[in-house]
C-alpha cells in the first residue's frame, strides 16, 4: 500500500507506476514460491521483512527509471530513496543473525534485491543522461552470469563467501546513487560509472575463473 501511494503521488506516467507495482508483485510471488523449500524456520523474520521493504523501494526505483525525473527536486528525492535502501541493506544480515534466522533463502533474497536495485539505478543513469547505454551492463551482468550457469552447469556451482563480492556490490550501489545528484554530469558521471563497471567486471571474472578451474 505504501508503494502504491508513493507511485501515485510521484510525477510518473501510468505505465511507470504499473511497472513498479508489477516488479514488486513478481518479487512477492517468487518469495512465496521459494521460501518453503529454502527457509527452514516457521517465521518470516525481521531480516526478510527488511529485504521485502527494500524490494518495494526497488519497485519505485524501476518506476522512476521508466519515467526519469524531469526536475532537480524529484531527482534529489529519488537519490534519498536509494540512499535509504542502501542503509537498510546493512540491517537485514544483522537482524537475521540476531534472531537466529539466517538462511540460504535470506542470503539469496538479499542478493537478488541488490541486483535488481543495480539494474534500476543503471537504467536511471541512462535516462538522466549521466552515462551511455553501456552502463546498463552494470545491471545486466548478474543476469548474464545466471544465463551462463544455465548454459554451462559447471558455472552454476555455489560460490564460497567473499567479502570482495559484497564490497563490489556496495560500490555499485553507492556510485549509481551518487550519479542521481543533479550537479554530477558528464564526463565526471561517466568516468565514475566506468570505474564501477570495471570493478564489477573484475569481480565476475574472478568468480568465473574460480568456477571454470574447479576439478
Amino acid at each position: 500500500m505504501a508503494l502504491a501511494l508513493l507511485l501515485w503521488a510521484a510525477p510518473l506516467t501510468p505505465a511507470a507506476r504499473l511497472l513498479g507495482l508489477a516488479a514488486f508483485a513478481l518479487v512477492v510471488w517468487v518469495v512465496q514460491v521459494r521460501i518453503a523449500a529454502h527457509h527452514p524456520f516457521d517465521r518470516f523474520g525481521l531480516a526478510n521483512g527488511i529485504t521485502l521493504v527494500r524490494a518495494a523501494g526497488v519497485g519505485a526505483l524501476l518506476a522512476f527509471a521508466a519515467s526519469p525525473p524531469a526536475d532537480a527536486g524529484t531527482a534529489w528525492s529519488v537519490l534519498g530513496l536509494s540512499a535509504g535502501l542502501i542503509a537498510l541493506d546493512g540491517l537485514d544480515g544483522w537482524a537475521a543473525r540476531r534472531q537466529g534466522l539466517a538462511s540460504g533463502f535470506g542470503a539469496r533474497f538479499d542478493m537478488e534485491v541488490d541486483a535488481l536495485a543495480i539494474l534500476a539505478l543503471a537504467w536511471l543513469a541512462v535516462g538522466l543522461g549521466k552515462a551511455g547505454p553501456w552502463v546498463l551492463g552494470l545491471g545486466l551482468m548478474r543476469y548474464a552470469f545466471l544465463l551462463a550457469g544455465l548454459l554451462a552447469p559447471r558455472l552454476s556451482a555455489p560460490l564460497p563467501p567473499s567479502p570482495r563480492r559484497k564490497a563490489v556490490c556496495v560500490l555499485q550501489l553507492l556510485v549509481l546513487t551518487a550519479l542521481l545528484a543533479p550537479p554530477l554530469t558528464p564526463p565526471v558521471s561517466g568516468d565514475l560509472a566506468l570505474l564501477a563497471f570495471g570493478a564489477l567486471a573484475w569481480s565476475f571474472a574472478t568468480d568465473l575463473r574460480w568456477l571454470a578451474g574447479r576439478p
